[in-house]
């Protein structure tokens, strides 16, 4: 599976472009602000029918336009797919794939998998545990179309539990039976995401553990775990010892909606003790796991996204990156750099083509490399 071609109409800073793409390595180059980055999350929303970086659609549209449209063709099996994300302001979100709308996104998600590494990366490591379950969620969904399903109905749950919860603390009235109702809905979804989430990290560890030490040279020891309260109690008993406390609350303080997944590197945990490079490689080797975790699940190659990189990596760290992800193992690349001249120079070292195209002020023109 690869993209062949990409349009935009109205997409951020771009008012309209066409790329002819490489099924191998493309390489978006220019100054910061350029809108480099702006193509990579063009394809992320074909993949994923959102944004990388903002979760508002509205947002995406170019200053004083009132739509824009993303389009890709895709080849797939040697047949030809494609894919549109279309959205006006103040009007629903149309994607389609040839040109037939999808009746629900979620349909959709998986098809055409893609991994983004992004400086953003960091926020898996510093921000909350929010972050890194939507990191298991971002991988689960693209392989699991009833994980997605099962995670809609468990926040379902979620909030109507929480409604209760805030409904007896405004009006006193309190109904033992139908907060067990809740309750039972409530574990019946979430043992079943609790037990896909345990097989997941059982595989994924293991491709994670490998990537750290390629990246490293296994200069470094990095321990990735998952965190849950189900890992150590029924979930049912769980929300009966926790009545109390989320009464006064007024939300449910217990569930896999509190699951986390821990990192350290050198027995020492690496939101507060890892350095920028030690985190830099411990994102990009989740990313990289991650890609191998849809490779394996999915049967062909996803894409891989890459946008600027470099910074934080020494030369060394870069160059068995590069080499890594331009192997066999990889399909189509994409990634983004202020220095063509270095792009260039990594690749031609390790030997592969690449096709380069230059970004200046939302304008796009191909550069023989």
């Amino acid at each position: 599976m690869w993209l062949e071609k990409l349009s935009l109409i109205n997409f951020k800073n771009y008012g309209e472009a066409t790329l002819a793409l490489s099924a191998s390595v493309n390489a978006f180059t220019g100054n910061n602000g350029a809108g480099k980055t702006n193509l990579l999350d063009a394809i992320h929303y074909l993949s994923l029918c959102k944004s990388y970086f903002n979760p508002i659609d509205s947002q995406q549209i170019k200053s004083g336009t009132a739509f824009f449209m993303v389009q890709g063709t895709f080849n797939k099996d040697d047949k030809e797919e494609v894919i549109s994300c279309a959205v006006k302001r103040n009007q629903k979100k149309q994607f389609r794939r040839n040109k037939k709308e999808y009746a629900r996104l979620a349909d959709h998600i998986g098809l055409f998998p893609s991994v983004m590494i992004s400086p953003y990366d960091v926020n898996i490591i510093m921000e909350g545990s929010e972050e890194r379950r939507r990191f298991i969620d971002n991988v689960l969904s693209q392989t699991d179309t009833q994980y997605l399903d099962e995670l809609i109905l468990y926040n379902k749950h979620l909030a109507n539990r929480n409604a209760l919860l805030k409904t007896i603390a405004e009006t006193g009235r309190y109904d033992p039976s139908l907060l067990e109702i809740l309750n039972s809905q409530l574990v019946s979804s979430g043992e079943r995401i609790f037990a896909k989430r345990c097989r997941f990290m059982e595989t994924f560890i293991p491709i994670f553990n490998r990537h750290y030490a390629y990246l490293t040279e296994g200069a470094e020891s990095a321990v990735l775990s998952y965190d849950s309260p189900l890992l150590n109690a029924n979930f049912e008993e769980l929300l009966v010892q926790h009545a109390a406390r989320d009464r006064a609350l007024e939300r449910t303080s217990t569930g896999i909606h509190k699951d986390d997944l821990l990192f350290t590197v050198n027995e020492l945990p690496l939101r507060k003790f890892g350095s920028q490079g030690q985190q830099k490689s411990f994102t990009i080797a989740l990313r990289l796991a991650q890609y191998s975790f849809l490779h394996e699940k999915k049967g062909y190659k996803p894409m891989l996204l890459l946008d600027d990189i470099f910074d934080k990596l020494d030369d060394k760290r870069i160059g068995m990156l590069m080499h890594m992800v331009s192997n066999d193992d990889f399909g189509q690349l994409f990634i983004t750099d202020t220095n063509a001249a270095r792009l260039k120079e990594i690749f031609a070292r390790i030997g592969v083509a690449i096709k380069l195209f230059d970004v200046i002020n939302g304008n796009v023109t191909h550069e023989q490399s």
